[in-house]
């Protein structure tokens, strides 16, 4: 608009026009006002973004990511080399075969003469094994009943021992079943296929549900006296894997100790868990991840070295060339010290210990240029006085190997069936792993572990 348009307006018509104006103004410097802001977030996200891109990947080398989700490069072409050759290994022999055949030449292959026993004093032995065909033992009962002669009362032969009416699938089946689906990861379906075409028991998916939720009870009993156990070492390990309950994300833990495993499938990975656990038992030493929910169960704690060490070798990927490579090395001697630690002496071992503080105390104390460096120190700092106690006790490990062992098999279970549909479900899932882990320590197979519980009369297994 111009400035002789503009002498043709009235005053309040001027007015009006400045007031819109103003607050067209007005607006427009909020509108930049607020994309400045917007600006200014976006900038900095970029820079965080760009940081992130310049990090390292995390893989299962520098970090707690699973092996299974680690990438493998391709394996270059190798030229065949030329075996040498070495002594043959063979099969033991059975120590008590089923039956022994004698193989005997009748004639001789070169020039027909007929042979007796004693011209073949000799013999090559080796074992032939095979299956017989398998079948199931069917038992049918025929419980008498008829009319006391003396008291003219009505009365009913009692069941045979282990064979009571209601389901006719004794406890072997029972205990086959659970084996094969807790440490087989087999489905239902699967299962009940597999039980008609290699046992030739024909059993339905329900029957087979019926069969786990009676095996609930006895099985939980079993593992409470696992659970007992545990809390009474003096030396506890724990570790905990996700695991799908109808639909939800829970929590199966593992509290182990040299002498029983214990399995808990539960809706919380808070520090509670443990403390419901252990019901007040106070262990000597608690052998962890730095997860703050493992922290504060026990008089002490043993830090896994073995995450350390993914953790070190992060920020030396990150490009930390002064804490990082020293801390490693540290680790690695300590290492090196705990799995000789049988053949040396408690003095010895003191002072192994001693050395180790001591180096610790020089690399936290120097400085640390990078921001990689920097954190991870930090994050030793705090649990600084965690990390050796192994050395001076010889019953601590200085990983938590063994309880990512003991996990291993659920994660598994996880992968292959995908979840748990009942909590029931789940209850029994973490006892059967409980039975077969601690009887896998003491030499039982997991159907021979299973079948001991399976197998007692219902008021021995609850006693």
């Amino acid at each position: 608009m111009n400035r002789e348009a503009l002498c043709q307006f009235s005053k309040d018509d001027l007015i009006a026009l400045i007031v819109a104006q103003a607050d067209v103004i007005a607006r427009q410097t909020a509108q930049i006002e607020q994309q400045a802001v917007q600006v200014a977030t976006l900038t900095k996200r970029v820079e965080e973004l760009e940081t992130k891109l310049g990090k390292p990947p995390k893989t299962p080398d520098n970090s707690s990511v699973p092996p299974s989700q680690g990438h493998k490069p391709n394996r270059a072409e190798r030229r065949a080399a030329k075996k040498k050759g070495h002594p043959g290994a063979f099969r033991a022999l059975a120590e008590q075969p089923d039956r022994i055949v004698q193989a005997l030449a009748e004639v001789c292959p070169h020039c027909d003469h007929t042979l007796s026993h004693e011209d073949q004093p000799g013999y090559h032995a080796y074992d032939h094994i095979e299956l017989p065909p398998i079948k199931p033992v069917v038992s049918r009962i025929h419980r008498h009943r008829g009319t006391c002669p003396c008291c003219r009362q009505n009365f009913t032969a009692p069941a045979p021992d282990g064979m009571a009416p209601g389901s006719p699938f004794g406890p072997g089946i029972a205990a086959l079943i659970l084996h094969l689906h807790v440490t087989q990861a087999i489905s239902f379906e699967r299962l009940a296929r597999l039980m008609d075409e290699l046992f030739g028991v024909r059993i339905s998916e329900g029957a087979i549900a019926n069969i786990l939720a009676r095996a609930e009870a006895p099985m939980i009993v079993a593992a409470e006296k696992i659970a007992a156990e545990v809390r009474q070492s003096k030396v506890v390990a724990s570790d905990e894997t996700s695991a799908r309950v109808k639909g939800k994300t829970w929590w199966q833990w593992v509290l182990l100790s040299s002498t029983a495993v214990y399995h808990l499938i539960t809706d919380s990975r808070g520090a509670k868990v443990v403390t419901e656990f252990l019901r007040g038992a106070v262990p000597e030493v608690w052998v962890a991840d730095r997860y703050a929910g493992q922290n504060g169960h026990a008089a002490a704690r043993q830090v896994c070295l073995a995450h350390l060490l993914r953790d070190t070798q992060y920020a030396i990927d990150e490009g930390d060339a002064g804490f990082a490579p020293g801390f490693k090395a540290l680790l690695l001697r300590a290492i090196a010290i705990g799995r000789r630690r049988d053949s040396l002496k408690d003095s010895s071992l003191a002072r192994y210990r001693a050395d180790l503080d001591q180096r610790l105390t020089k690399l936290l104390a120097a400085p640390i240029p990078s921001q990689a460096g920097q954190k991870l120190a930090r994050a030793i700092r705090k649990c600084r006085d965690e990390l050796f106690l192994f050395v001076t006790r010889r019953d601590v490990p200085y990983t938590n190997n063994g309880c990512e062992r003991a996990l291993r098999s659920s994660v598994i279970f996880r992968k292959i069936t995908g979840c748990f549909r009942s909590h029931w479900g789940a209850r029994l899932y973490a006892a059967a792993a409980s039975i077969v882990a601690t009887g896998r320590l003491t030499g039982k197979s997991a159907l021979q572990a299973i079948r001991e519980i399976i197998g007692r009369p219902q008021a021995e297994a609850t006693a």
